[in-house]
This record gives C-alpha cells, structure tokens and sequence, in this order.
C-alpha cells in the first residue's frame, strides 16, 4: 500500500465560519449528481471542476466561492457527491463513520458526471481545469494522472497517497495552511520531494497563521485569514489561467 501523505478529514474539517453573500448560480442535475452551476459574464470554453470538502458544493461559503471563479472567465460546475448529506448534518458522534461512508457512493458517482459534463460542456476547444478542497482532492490528482483536465489545484488536500503524487500528469498548485493535521509540513516536503524527482510542474502556496479549512470556512473578520483565503482563490484562477490559453 502506498504511503499516505494527506490523511482523511478529522474534526476541524466540521467547524468554521459561515460566510455573508448572495451566491448567483443555480443547482441542475447532470449525471444524476445534484450540481452548483456558475456561469461566467461572457460564453467562454474554460470549465473549472470544483469538487468541494465535506460540506458539499451547495454550502454558502463554498457557492461564493464558485461565483468567484466563475467572475473571473470559467463556467464553474461543483457536483453534490454527498446527495444531500453533508457535514452540517453530522455534528456528533457519527462524523468518521458518515466520511468512511460517503467516500464510496461519491467515487462511484463520478464518472458518469463527468461523462455528463463532457456531453454537455465539451467541445473542440473546450479546457477543463479542477481544483479539490479537503475531500474533492483525490478527484482532482485522478483527473490529473489520466489527461482529463489542462492543470489542477489542491486546497489543504485530504486522502491523498503517494501514489496520486507519482501518477501526476498535469500541472499542479497546492495551496496549504502552515498548519494542517491532514497535510503536515513532513508530507508536504515528501510530495514536493517526488513532484521534483519527476519534473512535475507544481507550485505551493502556503500561508503562516492558518490552518486547515482556510480556504473556504476562514473567519473574514481576521485579516490574516481574510487575505490568506482571497489569496488562496485568485492563486488558483492565475493558475488556470495559465493553461486555458
């Protein structure tokens, strides 16, 4: 069995802030998974796969984030692989055993919405890009290893292997809080250390004074996370911008 370098979601990736705004894309289904759809100001050929933590795609924060991506150029598609049941609705005793349990039926529900998605978005010249969050990392490293998508990006990144880090075939950033029980600094040298043993192309992005779930459930009121959460979202679009040309 391969090592593993980021372990999977633990207690804190249950808490943080809930964010003020009014998120402006809609939920359709495509390939009968339940889907948060961000469109961009103008048509446009660049899709952003956003595949969420725990507290799945249709939570606030993580709507306003894909409303944010979707400002900037892509159409922006973030499937619902927890059908409905997400981390608000375990906040006790049974949150291991629902992650242990959600991992599966989200695994076996995704290709067929990406097969979905290509009916409905691709074209000749149509450019996927993913980015995961805690939970959606482990799609995106397999979307990178088997040609789907131009580039990926990673945010304090959960069931991860070094495996995922030797089959890298696309473009990679990282974006990680200096602090992270899932994705610590030891695993963090170890995947850069195999990324440049195989001239991969990647880049990090880590932020001192945050930890875990920053990038999404950061509290707005601390500058510190404020900036480091922005940071981490326009890191990400200048990333994809530098594959979708």
């Amino acid at each position: 069995m391969s090592p593993t370098l980021a372990s999977a979601p633990g207690s804190c990736c249950f808490s943080g802030v809930k964010h003020i705004g009014t998120p402006v894309g809609r939920v359709e289904d495509l390939g009968g998974i339940p889907t948060y759809i961000s469109d961009p100001p103008a048509a446009t050929q660049k899709v952003i796969l956003f595949l969420a933590d725990v507290w799945s795609p249709l939570f606030v924060n993580n709507k306003l984030v894909q409303d944010y991506f979707a400002s900037c150029g892509y159409v922006v598609l973030g499937p619902d692989y927890f059908f409905g049941d997400s981390a608000p609705n375990h906040d006790g005793p049974d949150r291991q055993e629902w992650i242990d349990n959600s991992r599966k039926p989200a695994i076996d529900a995704f290709p067929a919405w990406l097969d979905a998605v290509k009916g409905k978005y691709g074209r000749e010249n149509t450019k996927y890009c993913a980015v995961g969050y805690c939970f959606g990392a482990s799609f995106v490293m397999d979307l990178c290893s088997d040609g789907s998508v131009v580039a990926g990006a990673l945010a304090h990144p959960a069931f991860l292997d070094e495996d995922h880090f030797e089959k890298l075939d696309r473009p990679l950033l990282l974006s990680c809080a200096e602090e992270d029980h899932t994705f610590p600094l030891a695993s963090r040298r170890r995947a850069e250390d195999i990324m440049v043993a195989r001239k991969s192309t990647y880049h990090f992005q880590v932020f001192s004074g945050v930890k875990h779930g920053f990038a999404v459930r950061c509290d707005p009121a601390i500058d510190t996370q404020r900036w480091a959460k922005e940071e981490s979202a326009r890191g990400i679009v200048g990333w994809f911008d530098r594959f979708t040309v």
